[in-house]
């Protein structure tokens, strides 16, 4: 069914492609090139090397004797992930297309992994992992992925919304069960933008929203574990060593780096202070070493990243499909930095979703870096 008229146009802009070059600025250009994307993602991988080391350092000594441990491993998933990155970039869309059932499939059969005991296991209360021998991955990184390339395909045949919503929520509630609120919210991100832009019924869809946040306010409410973080959210000073200790030691982490920081190495809060500070929270002690005038150089470069990746969608004369691959992509990563640095300063509860290209994780880094691929394979098309 087709969408209402200001759905189009939100279509029209983001696929309407340039006509000629003649007339326009050769920085702005550049601005929508592979290579200007390409740079900006390498300056962040860096840079982010650089703080996982620096956030990781006491507790890889204190667990490995090796305060080297998790940035050497980092650092190996980084060069998988640029292998994945060329894999993603060369391939043809036309594979993605015709994987994208199987992709979807996969990815709940992933999930329900995580459950099947001597396969998934239990981390601190949560089960996100799955165990192959020696090699283990998180399963919903993976998800993420397939459901950008099945979106991508399925919306640009037909934008139902009963049967869009029913397979969307079934990954969405194996996900709620690991329980990670978190990624629930980024999967929820990615289907309602490619949804949206696709050019589906808003109307209805607004509607159905409500009925989902109300019942998602409810699993909430009714989840001990989830309370206890929206609890502390709102009075961080209820139980300053037990539920409210993390957030608590995240902000006296960015009181710390005031204006221009402590300076590198000298932050206090990555020894032991903030819980596994090079994953979710690494962004903390970023901060407290460069300060605000750092943090504000690095959110510059995550818009930067965006704007260029939103030049290059907008502009690309490539087809629907690859478009709509495009903007899953941006949509993925995009809500994955807001969502971790808006929990980082306190404008949300904490959520555990992982920084794109900052964070410590294997399956995350090499996932981020493979999704970027896509991005640049628009640029072929130029």
């Amino acid at each position: 069914m087709a969408g209402p008229n200001y759905a189009n146009l939100v279509w029209c802009m983001v696929s309407s492609h340039l006509k000629t070059h003649s007339a326009t600025p050769t920085w702005n250009v550049f601005f929508r090139s592979g290579k200007a994307l390409l740079f900006v993602v390498l300056v962040l991988c860096a840079i982010g090397l650089f703080f996982v080391f620096e956030a990781s350092v006491a507790e890889s000594f204190a667990l490995f004797d090796d305060q080297y441990f998790f940035v050497k491993r980092q650092a190996i998933h980084f060069g998988i992930g640029l292998v994945a990155m060329t894999i993603s970039y060369l391939m043809p869309s036309e594979v993605w297309k015709k994987l994208s059932p199987l992709a979807y499939i996969g990815g709940l059969i992933a999930l329900l992994l995580v459950f099947v005991p001597g396969i998934g296991q239990e981390i601190n209360g949560a089960h996100r992992w799955v165990f192959i021998g020696n090699f283990n991955f998180q399963p919903i990184e993976l998800v993420k992925f397939a459901t950008v390339i099945f979106y991508a395909s399925w919306l640009s045949h037909h934008q139902r919304l009963l049967p869009f919503l029913f397979l969307t929520l079934i990954p969405a509630g194996l996900v709620m069960l690991q329980p990670d609120l978190g990624s629930t919210l980024v999967l929820l991100s990615i289907a309602a933008m490619l949804y949206f832009v696709a050019g589906g019924e808003i109307k209805p869809f607004l509607g159905m929203s409500g009925v989902g946040i109300l019942l998602l306010s409810l699993i909430i409410i009714l989840s001990p574990y989830r309370r206890a973080r929206l609890e502390t959210f709102f009075n961080p000073e209820s139980d300053p060593l037990g539920a409210s200790f993390h957030i608590r030691q995240i902000t006296i982490a960015l009181g710390n780096g005031g204006v221009i920081g402590q300076g590198i190495g000298n932050s206090r809060q990555k020894y032991s202070f903030i819980p596994e500070a090079s994953t979710d929270s690494i962004f903390a002690i970023v901060a407290e070493e460069v300060g605000l005038v750092g943090s504000a150089m690095i959110f510059f470069l995550f818009a930067l990243f965006m704007y260029i990746s939103y030049q290059i969608i907008k502009y690309s004369p490539a087809e629907r499909y690859e478009k709509l691959v495009a903007v899953g992509v941006l949509s993925w990563i995009s809500a994955q930095t807001i969502l971790n640095l808006s929990a980082v300063v306190a404008l949300v509860p904490l959520t555990g979703v992982p920084l794109p290209f900052f964070s410590y994780g294997g399956t995350s880094l090499v996932m981020i870096l493979f999704a970027t691929g896509l991005l640049l394979h628009l640029t072929r098309k130029t």
